[in-house]
Order: structure tokens, then C-alpha cells, then sequence
């Protein structure tokens, strides 16, 4: 009996400290992705900012977004996947913004100006990082002249959002 009670309470302290060692890598790669991942700017889709608030946050959409839904329909047509995950191959600005260029397909290399940048497919739907910017409650007139999302790309080609800019790519801020 009493060597169960000391076996059980091993693997609960193990299980604990596993659990902890795995979220707290987590949470390093991603602080790792912020502080070194390659800055990249997205277009936001035009849209009209009012009908985006919604309390604390605003629904974002991005014109590589209906790019890349442009470009899975013509290669697939009606047939297009409902999930499906990818890469898009964007070609950078003097202004680091991205245009779209092609969905990768595995084959050739990256010019110098061109950086692939994961997506993901869900319901149809194209998203990057995150559909959603949050930010404090009465914050919404700050970010109503949002027109691009910065973004933190490392290696594999995975965006991390971390701020909405203006037209000129002036952070946006309270």
C-alpha cells in the first residue's frame, strides 16, 4: 500500500514536470520566433473597419489570403480541399510587404526577394497566424486605419502577427 502511494505521487511529479517542461518550451520557441523572425508585411483585405469591431477585437482578413484562394481554386476547381495545409510563395518590396507570387509546389529555389510563408486551409477558408487582432476595450478607433498586419516569420516559413500598421506603415497603437 504504501509503495503504490510513493509510486503514484512519482508519477504525478513527473507528469507535472513534464507537462511544465513542454509549455515552457513552447513558450521560448515562440518568444524565440518574435524576437528573430524575419519581418514581413500583409495587406489587409479591404474591408470596412466598423463592421470588424466587434468588442475587444477585430476579424482580419488578408489580400494573400484571397490570393492564395484564388490560386487553389484555378488549380483545383471545384474540387479545391475543405482542409488543407501549404506554402505561398510571396516576393518582398523594398518596403518588406509581400505579394503574392505562387503556391509553392516543393520544386525550385526561392529568389532572393521571395520568402514562403505557411498557410492553413479550414473550411474552405484560408488563414495565416490568426484571423483575430485583440486589444483592450475602448482601444477599436486606434486600429481603424489598419491596412497592414506585421508579421515574424522564421525558418519553416511560420507567421507570427505582432502589430497592425497604417498606409505607411506606422505602427498602430493607443
Amino acid at each position: 500500500m504504501m509503495h503504490s502511494v510513493k509510486w503514484s505521487r512519482a508519477v504525478v511529479i513527473a507528469t507535472t514536470l513534464l507537462i511544465l517542461a513542454v509549455v515552457n518550451g513552447s513558450i521560448w520557441q515562440k518568444e524565440r520566433h518574435l524576437a528573430e523572425g524575419e519581418v514581413v508585411y500583409q495587406e489587409l483585405a479591404p474591408v470596412d473597419p466598423r463592421s470588424l469591431m466587434q468588442g475587444d477585437y477585430m476579424v482580419l482578413n488578408f489580400a494573400l489570403s484571397n490570393d492564395i484562394q484564388r490560386a487553389l481554386q484555378s488549380r483545383h476547381g471545384s474540387d479545391t480541399p475543405k482542409a488543407h495545409d501549404g506554402y505561398a510563395i510571396v516576393r518582398l518590396d523594398e518596403q518588406r510587404i509581400g505579394h503574392f507570387q505562387r503556391l509553392a509546389d516543393g520544386e525550385g529555389t526561392l529568389g532572393n526577394d521571395e520568402r514562403q510563408l505557411q498557410y492553413r486551409l479550414r473550411n474552405g477558408q484560408v488563414r495565416f497566424a490568426t484571423d483575430a487582432f485583440f486589444f483592450q476595450e475602448g482601444d477599436a478607433e486606434h486600429y481603424e486605419l489598419a491596412r497592414y498586419g506585421r508579421f515574424r516569420i522564421n525558418d519553416d516559413g511560420e507567421p507570427l502577427l505582432v502589430s497592425l500598421h497604417d498606409e505607411a506603415l506606422v505602427h498602430l497603437s493607443p
